[in-house]
């Protein structure tokens, strides 16, 4: 009897042990999560596939997979997304109520007087939608007096924009809409307006998803230096805060583009390597 009350009484202190221990590292963990300081990214979740919500209403695409295998190298932040309209982005990041912008931002100059801008997360290349059908426009000198609809902000937005600033006397008609680019893709399709700048991966992936009778035209290195590359990148508020954070993301990005990491999140994305390399 004494044996048998020795070894219970050995076990109940072994379980209680136990549960002491795991207790204390669940404990342990979910006051180093709770420690780790707060960041949220803010994403309109479109134009898909940078940014999107899927079937689960999980926001996901390229810019947001990228931007957590940046934060996962860096390893000290708990990271949430937030979506909002794509000018509640900017304005949160105004305030500081958003540290980070995830949304194919292009850049520009009034736009890096209020913003950090992290290193490139994308490079493609710029080529022209247009209807199947259309004669009218077969090199990037056509669009001039043709008319288009973009987003503001997005990056073919802003190299048209370029283009008309420093063109004054051979515009294009420039239309905003914050529709989404499949509409407004159908808008080209339709005769509604005459063309669309555009990345060359975006365009072949809506192509090929929503059978759009559209063809793309590629540009000439000429015409392409004229507009400048289609880079994109992070937006990060502009405080002491965000001047510390922008050099983390950028050391943890550039180990991922030269580990792969992007190069992946890329193909699954777009099914070829846009990671930015130069």
């Amino acid at each position: 009897m004494k044996k048998n009350q020795i070894v219970k009484t050995f076990l109940t202190l072994t379980g209680a042990l136990l549960l002491a221990a795991c207790g204390s590292t669940n404990a342990a963990e979910t006051s180093e999560e709770s420690s780790k300081e707060k960041i949220v990214i803010a994403t309109s979740g479109a134009p898909k596939p940078f940014t999107y919500v899927n079937e689960n209403d999980e926001l996901v695409g390229y810019d947001i997979e990228l931007v957590e295998a940046v934060f996962e190298k860096i390893d000290k932040y708990d990271i949430s997304f937030e979506k909002a309209e794509r000018a509640s982005v900017l304005s949160g990041l105004d305030t500081d109520r958003y540290q980070v912008g995830a949304n194919n931002f292009a850049s520009n100059d009034e736009r890096r007087e209020k913003y950090i801008f992290s290193d490139a997360i994308f490079k493609n290349q710029y080529v022209i939608a247009v209807a199947e059908e259309s004669t009218e426009i077969n090199n990037f000198n056509d669009l001039v007096g043709k008319s288009t609809e973009v987003s503001p902000g997005l990056n073919y937005a802003t190299a048209l924009e370029k283009y008309n600033e420093e063109n004054p006397d051979a515009l294009i008609d420039i239309n905003y809409s914050e529709a989404e680019l499949l509409v407004v893709l159908q808008g080209v399709e339709s005769g509604k307006h005459d063309f669309q700048l555009i990345d060359k991966a975006m365009a072949s992936l809506f192509i090929e998803e929503h059978g759009l009778k559209l063809k793309l035209i590629e540009l000439s290195e000429e015409d392409s230096s004229r507009i400048g590359a289609p880079y994109s990148y992070l937006l990060i508020s502009k405080t002491d805060d965000g001047a510390a954070l922008v050099e983390e993301i950028n050391a943890a990005l550039k180990e991922a583009i030269e580990d792969g990491t992007i190069t992946e999140i890329s193909e699954k994305y777009f099914g070829e390597d846009f990671a930015p390399k130069e």
